[in-house]
Order: C-alpha cells, then sequence, then structure tokens
C-alpha cells in the first residue's frame, strides 16, 4: 500500500508539473503582448483545460494529507507563506479569467491580474523545490527554520528557473494550438526561454556544487541518475529540429519529456526519503488500515475517474484553435 501510494503521488505531482504549467506558463507569456485578439486566442488555448488541470494539485493534497499525514504537516509548517501565496496567485487568476470577459473597461486590470497571479503561482512553487533540494532545518526530527525558513538565494534561484521552464511549456502549447501570429510569436520565443532555461541549469549545478548540497553525494552515489539528464538532453536535440523545421507537434511533448526527466532525477534523488533527508517514506505513511481504507475510494474510483476525464478532455479539444471569436 505505501510503494501504491507513493506511486499515485508521483504521478499527481508530474500530471499537475506539466498540465497546469503549460497554462501559468501561457499565463505568463500573456504580458508579452497587448494585442486582445492574440491575448483571446491565448486564453482560448487554455481556456477548456486549465481548471482541470489544477485539479491535480488538489489530488496532490489529499494524498499527501491522507497518506502521509507527517510530510503533509510538515510542509505546511515550513512552507505556509509560499503556499498561501500560490494559492491566491492561483484563485486571483481563475477570477480574473472569467471577469475580464464581463467588463471591457477593466479588461486591462484582469489580465494583469492574470498575468500576476500565474507569475506568483509558477514562482512560488519553484521557490519550495528549491528549499526541499537545499534542505530544510530540523532539531530532534522537528522542523525548527520558522517562518522563513524556506528563504534563500537557492529557493529564490529555483523559482525564476521554474518561472521559465512553465513559460517554455506555455510557449510550445501555443506552438501546438494556435495560428497566424500568436504561433509565430510562440515559436521565436521558444529558442530565447530554452537558452535561458538550459543557463538556469548550469547555474543551479555550480550552486549545488559549490556549497556542496547534499543532493550532490547522491548523484555521485547513483551515476544510473544521469540516464534523465541524457533523456533531457535527447529531448532538447529534437525540439531544436523540430522548431528548426517549423513542427508544431514535437516541441511540446519533447519539452514535456525534459520536465519528467528532471522530476525523475528529483525523485531517486530524494530516495527514499519525501522530506530529504529527514523523513523516510516508511516513516511518513499513514497506518496501513488508512491506506486501505483510501484506497477503496480515491486509489480505486476517484484516481482513474480523474485520468479518464483528463483524456477525454483533452481528447474533444484536441487540435488547432482555428477563428474564434469571444469567450471560449
Amino acid at each position: 500500500m505505501v510503494m501504491f501510494w507513493v506511486s499515485l503521488l508521483a504521478i499527481s505531482v508530474l500530471l499537475y508539473l506539466l498540465l497546469d504549467g503549460f497554462d501559468l506558463g501561457v499565463g505568463m507569456l500573456l504580458g508579452t503582448t497587448n494585442s486582445e485578439e492574440n491575448r483571446r486566442a491565448m486564453l482560448n488555448a487554455v481556456g477548456p483545460v486549465w481548471d482541470g488541470n489544477e485539479t491535480w494539485l488538489v489530488v496532490t493534497g489529499v494524498i499527501l494529507w491522507g497518506a502521509f499525514p507527517v510530510v503533509y504537516a510538515t510542509l505546511l509548517s515550513a512552507f505556509y507563506i509560499p503556499v498561501i501565496l500560490m494559492l491566491l496567485g492561483l484563485i486571483l487568476r481563475g477570477v480574473s479569467f472569467e471577469f475580464r470577459n464581463q467588463h471591457l473597461g477593466t479588461r486591462w486590470i484582469w489580465d494583469s491580474c492574470f498575468i500576476l497571479g500565474s507569475l506568483a503561482a509558477s514562482f512560488m512553487q519553484g521557490v519550495m523545490v528549491g528549499a526541499m533540494v537545499q534542505g530544510l532545518q530540523f532539531t530532534d526530527g522537528q522542523y525548527s527554520g520558522g517562518v522563513f525558513g524556506w528563504f534563500s538565494d537557492f529557493s529564490i534561484l529555483c523559482g525564476a528557473g521554474l518561472c521559465l521552464g512553465y513559460a517554455l511549456l506555455g510557449a510550445c502549447w501555443l506552438v501546438r494550438k494556435c495560428e497566424s501570429e500568436v504561433r509565430e510569436v510562440a515559436r521565436r520565443q521558444i529558442p530565447i526561454l530554452a537558452a535561458a532555461v538550459l543557463a538556469f541549469l548550469i547555474v543551479v549545478f555550480v550552486h549545488a556544487l559549490s556549497d556542496n548540497l547534499p543532493i550532490m553525494h547522491r548523484w555521485i552515489d547513483r551515476p544510473y541518475l544521469f540516464v534523465f539528464p541524457a533523456i533531457g538532453a535527447v529531448a532538447a536535440v529534437v525540439l531544436a529540429s523540430s522548431i528548426l523545421h517549423h513542427n508544431d507537434h514535437w516541441p511540446f511533448y519533447m519539452v514535456s519529456l525534459m520536465f519528467a526527466a528532471a522530476f525523475g532525477t528529483l525523485a531517486l534523488s530524494f530516495w527514499p526519503y519525501m522530506i530529504p533527508f529527514e523523513i523516510t517514506i516508511d516513516a511518513a505513511a499513514a497506518p496501513p488500515s488508512t491506506l486501505s481504507f483510501m484506497f477503496w475510494g480515491e486509489g480505486l474510483w476517484v484516481f482513474p475517474l480523474m485520468l479518464l476525464y483528463t483524456a477525454i478532455g483533452y481528447r474533444v479539444f484536441r487540435g488547432k484553435l482555428g477563428s474564434m471569436h469571444g469567450h471560449y
């Protein structure tokens, strides 16, 4: 049961990163154009799926709360401010997405809120990942880092890096879904964003090496982890080729593969810890009776139905947007 719930948690996190990642990226890229027609096309590209994408964050929270309550309590204690700011950003996105179509005079306000909410949510997610990679402060098995224990130059750097990664994913989604000017602008943005992400990865690696972060020892002790960066490098080559050949189909899949490779590297670097390097998976797991009880609800029915709903939704709204006017 423990391995079952760890697997579902990993799938939920990865799906959230990929699915909500691209619509957060589109939200940030909304600030790169002042054309109402282009903004409408960009929002229509994520309109049918953005709220469904965010439900994977809810699933992640539910699994942590029910199956790994120690981790849930510890992370909320450590990341209270980042989590609140992330949720406020997501709420602001949802409100502005709907309100921008209700009054033309205030549309610029809601567009700004959508951009700001996307940036805040993305940045705070990266900050939390960076803080976990760097290591949280514990005393006698209890979190002791205080309200701002997550704040460091490394976590801020990771926040900026995830914003760039999401923006790259969003640009690839726009190439896949849009036509004419929006697609061409997004195609020109991809090489710039990809170069920025590569520069970020180099800086992070140098930072981790110079600060002798514990995760560096995991990479040395587990050389098989370098398989994932190799996969990411191959995906980057295919991404570059697809952009040069003006292919609209492959860029999104290749950047998604790069995200999956990065996620796999981190997940296996942390193993067998859920909070590196303090709380193991077995120590964090709820009693077997709780895990079994959850299996008959979320594990057997809710999770598969959500996967089915997501697949059907993307199937229904597949293909290019074409010419659309007004709200999707």
